[in-house]
């Protein structure tokens, strides 16, 4: 017969929740025992849920205690909050990215077509000022919030099967039902990218307030913080999944490892987070995470001085703003004097820079060029991606179109490798073929009616690689006769003029290389950023009542789409995606220029149990899936 003790070994090795109290003493951060010995917060046993999740370290459990020091660049850069301690979705991605495991949830289980999924819940588990969070914060997040007109005008497709929002419904205090109209297969991947955290993100005792079902009285906090409507109001005070205001209010409870303290605002230099006293996971020693104790977050508005902050030593881990290629060997040569190791990261990315020609662009001579495939197929023999590997990835990169890559299950070909060698007479010829035989004195072609072929691009400027692969676009299209003329602003001012549809192009990492199923936005108009037509993304989101309808390739795609959202098997999933693939390997709507290099990231040296080899992108928002909260300096 086992042991106590040999059973309690057997069950951390094996992931599961540590016994109820009085098999194994539960440990905090030394910060704590002050609060708890005056009786300002309960003991640790009684902030923590009856079965916490147990986490399994990296290297070996840590101690507590420390400041994580990292970088935001600007008052628009909040995705790097989210990306550090805001993932906390009912399921989480698997550290390998290759599967998917509970998270908020301690449990699921589905039905035989996928259309409904029971979520159990950590009975106990609490919010970061200590309410119970229950099956009611769920209703009320997916019900009177992300499902409510008044807040958006459509349900959250991650939240949705065919337009309709899920039906879901509370079970008991712990378990929620999510009955959906039709398959979902998806649904547990979904809910582990960021998009996916809608069902966990408002607490209901606090955010209700703020809802005119639930306070009568809204009207007048509306007028107070001369907001437009409770929508509004609920976005400032609450935030929402992809708004800085998610960052901007101390007061409101989460469920993440740390919370706000100095919050992120327009005009802060620094961003503060403290340990939530009240976070549900522990490592098999029994101690409550995080073990550091606060991140402090430095709002810098220079890319060139987060760099030079990250080779000073100024910062603990610094992945966003200094992953470029052309930073690797400055990096590399201040290791031993900024104290830190220097990791290189696999990006999820399938391109670097991805050409999004708008296919709704106001200009209406360039919008007929660019629905035809010849124009795009001339601008792309017309790029000399070996120059630009050379000069901006440093002969890191491969030259590649918007393809899934080899590596992954999605892998298509024609997708990735089409139209890539470079060939000026090839260009030229197609071009003269269009119609476009005329010049000006400037040996820019011109429409047969008159006027200059004009591209204009939109990019943010902090981007660096980007606008350079832009600047030698430019030069590039030049020799066939393309001006491209290039609007480089801050991110927020281009995200503006791109959701005005003020654009011609917009240059963005094109997803997909291993996450072509999360993020399918190159071969799709499904997502607000799909750049290659707002419009037709509108006309989709509003189910043909806002935009532009698409072309007839795309509209198939997107019903394809819907159709693999609702398949009942993986296998009938898999045969609807790659034909998704195959008719945009046939479409060609955007153009890829470089597969990336590996990113470049930064830890403290003693910075301990980070994970080394972490994919790099969004839908696995690095490095939260990685668990950071589990991050310690090691003495």
């Amino acid at each position: 017969m086992f042991t106590r003790p040999t059973v309690l070994r057997l069950a951390l090795l094996l992931g599961a929740s540590l016994p109820a109290a009085g098999w194994a003493a539960y440990k905090q951060a030394p910060e704590l025992d002050a609060q708890v010995k005056a009786g300002n917060l309960p003991a640790v046993e009684q902030r923590l849920p009856a079965k916490p999740e147990v986490i399994k370290p990296i290297t070996r459990n840590g101690q507590y205690g420390g400041v994580l020091r990292s970088a935001l660049r600007g008052n628009a850069d909040y995705h790097a909050i989210l990306r550090l301690v805001g993932n906390q979705g009912l399921t989480r991605w698997s550290m390998d990215f290759n599967s998917v495991q509970p998270n908020v949830a301690e449990s699921w289980t589905v039905n035989a077509d996928a259309s409904e999924y029971v979520f159990k819940l950590r009975q106990g588990m609490r919010w970061s000022d200590g309410t119970p969070f229950t099956a009611d914060d769920i209703l009320f997040s997916v019900n009177d919030i992300a499902g409510h007109k008044g807040f958006l005008a459509n349900p959250p497709e991650v939240l949705a099967v065919g337009g309709k929002l899920a039906d879901v419904t509370k079970i008991d205090d712990y378990t929620v039902r999510f009955r959906f109209a039709g398959s979902y297969v998806s649904f547990p991947e979904t809910l582990a990218t960021p998009l996916g955290q809608y069902p966990v993100l408002w607490q209901k005792k606090y955010c209700s307030q703020f809802h005119p079902k639930y306070n009568p009285k809204v009207s007048d906090l509306i007028a107070q913080t001369n907001t437009r409507d409770w929508g509004t109001l609920m976005r400032v005070r609450c935030g929402d999944v992809e708004v800085p205001t998610r960052w901007g209010n101390s007061e409101k409870p989460t469920l993440d490892p740390w919370v706000i303290d100095q919050p992120y605002s327009g005009n802060a230099t620094q961003v503060v987070l403290r340990r939530n006293p009240y976070f549900w996971q522990v490592d098999t020693a029994g101690q409550q995470l995080p073990y550091i104790d606060r991140l402090q977050l430095a709002v810098i508005s220079e890319v060139e001085t987060i760099l030079l902050a990250t080779i000073n030593g100024q910062l603990d881990f610094q992945h966003r703003h200094i992953f470029p290629i052309q930073n690797r060997p400055v990096l590399a040569e201040n290791m031993k004097k900024g104290n830190y190791a220097l990791m290189q990261l696999q990006s999820l990315n399938a391109n670097s820079a991805g050409l999004y020609l708008n296919q709704s662009t106001p200009n209406e001579k360039l919008r007929k060029l660019i629905r035809n495939k010849d124009f795009r197929i001339a601008l792309s023999v017309g790029l000399d991606r070996q120059e630009i590997n050379e000069i901006v990835y440093m002969g890191q990169g491969v030259p590649w179109q918007t393809g899934p890559f080899k590596e992954s299950k999605w892998y298509n070909e024609k997708l990735g490798t089409q139209y890539l060698k470079y060939d000026l007479k090839q260009a030229n010829e197609i071009l003269d073929r269009l119609g476009l035989t005329k010049r000006d004195a400037n040996g820019y072609r011109t429409y047969p009616d008159g006027g200059r072929v004009v591209i204009t691009a939109i990019v943010a400027i902090q981007l660096a690689q980007q606008v350079e692969v832009l600047e030698i676009t430019r030069k590039q299209w030049e020799k066939i006769g393309i001006e491209l003329v290039i609007r480089a602003a801050e991110r927020s001012l281009t995200f503006d003029r791109a959701n005005a549809n003020d654009y011609d192009l917009n240059v963005d990492v094109a997803p997909g290389g291993l996450d072509a199923t999360m993020n399918p936005r190159p071969y799709l108009t499904f997502h607000p950023e799909a750049r290659q037509s707002v419009m037709w993304t509108r006309w989709y989101l509003s189910d043909g009542k806002q935009g532009e309808e698409p072309s007839t390739s795309m509209k198939k795609r997107l019903d394809l789409y819907k159709q693999w959202r609702a398949a009942k098997t993986s296998a009938e999933a898999d045969t609807l995606f790659r034909e998704i693939l195959s008719i945009a390997a046939d479409e060609f709507e955007v153009l890829g220029v470089v597969r990336p290099p590996r990113d470049n990231a930064i830890r403290r040296a003693n910075l301990t149990n980070v994970y080394e080899s972490m994919p790099a992108g969004w839908t696995w928002p690095t490095p939260g899936p990685s668990l950071p909260q589990q991050w310690f300096y090691a003495k």
